[in-house]
């Protein structure tokens, strides 16, 4: 199955009093890149969540951002100091009493001072908030993964496509190939004709120069091997697991062919066909370079 190494994923759940968040995003890299974006207090979950990720991941420079909401009431308590409370409030009538005030002291005011109301906040259960991250974590993998599966495909069918042209090109490349000695041969031989007019022509070094000629520009070897990296291509391209290194090598061995085919051949034709060819390589390589 071909992956893009371009996705993105996000899992949402509320887990024991949180409410969690994790989004993965990637873009192209050589190799796996991890960073992450996490709350403070969840820093001793960079490494786990780094292996989680590389144990789903080949390559690709990836981004995990987390998210942690307390649900207050879940996680906290607000606890009253009753006995501090009746000192203010005793302390409070003293004064209006001695300074003949009228008492005003309402709850509100009491609440203000200091410990009377004491908020707690549960510690953290370390293993269970782990095991929280992580089931969202691989609800936002999953996510991620189909997006690239889905990109993948695209860029499958993409390149398939251009290597079905390649195999086209490379059997007309033959073709034009097959008639191209004898064509130097009769090119060289009215030549030699213009030149020695009515001398008598060596027949013998004719075939040699021809035979020369159709060594040195004879591209047998390069269709044959363009042929068989086209089908390790398409092989490759149905295994599984990531394949983005091997089509590139692939890749740099189907531009090696086509120009060493564009450096033999001087026929118009195949020169053309050269440039179309080296054109749709360039296309595929850019495709490649998004494969995991």
């Amino acid at each position: 199955m071909i992956l893009s190494m371009t996705g993105y994923g996000r899992g949402n759940a509320v887990l024991n009093g949180r409410d969690i968040t994790v989004e993965i995003r990637s873009v192209n890299s050589r190799f796996f890149e991890y960073s992450s974006k996490l709350p403070r207090s969840c820093l001793f979950l960079d490494d786990k969540l780094k292996k989680l990720l590389s144990a789903r991941i080949s390559r690709g420079k990836t981004e995990l951002s987390l998210q942690i909401q307390e649900i207050a009431a879940a996680s906290t308590t607000v606890e009253v100091n009753m006995e501090l409370a009746r000192s203010y409030r005793q302390a409070l009538r003293s004064i209006c009493n001695e300074l003949d005030l009228k008492d005003t002291t309402s709850v509100e005011a009491l609440a203000r001072f200091p410990d009377v109301l004491t908020v707690r906040r549960q510690e953290a259960d370390e293993e269970q908030l782990w095991q929280d991250v992580a089931a969202v974590c691989g609800q936002a993998l999953d996510s991620f993964l189909k997006m690239r599966e889905t990109e993948g495909a695209k860029l499958k069918e993409d390149v398939l496509g251009r290597l079905t042209f390649l195999e086209q090109a490379v059997a007309q490349v033959e073709q034009d190939s097959a008639g191209r000695v004898g064509a130097y041969t009769q090119r060289l031989f009215a030549r030699l004709q213009e030149i020695l007019e009515d001398r008598n022509i060596d027949e013998s070094r004719l075939i040699t120069e021809a035979a020369i000629f159709g060594d040195k520009t004879a591209v047998d070897e390069e269709t044959v091997r363009l042929r068989s990296h086209i089908q390790q291509y398409r092989q490759i391209l149905e295994s599984e697991g990531p394949v983005g290194r091997k089509l590139d090598f692939l890749t740099q061995e189907l531009n090696r062919e086509t120009n060493t085919i564009g450096s033999k051949c001087q026929d118009l034709a195949i020169t053309r066909l050269v440039v179309d060819m080296k054109a749709e390589i360039e296309k595929i390589r850019e495709q490649i370079q998004n494969i995991e």
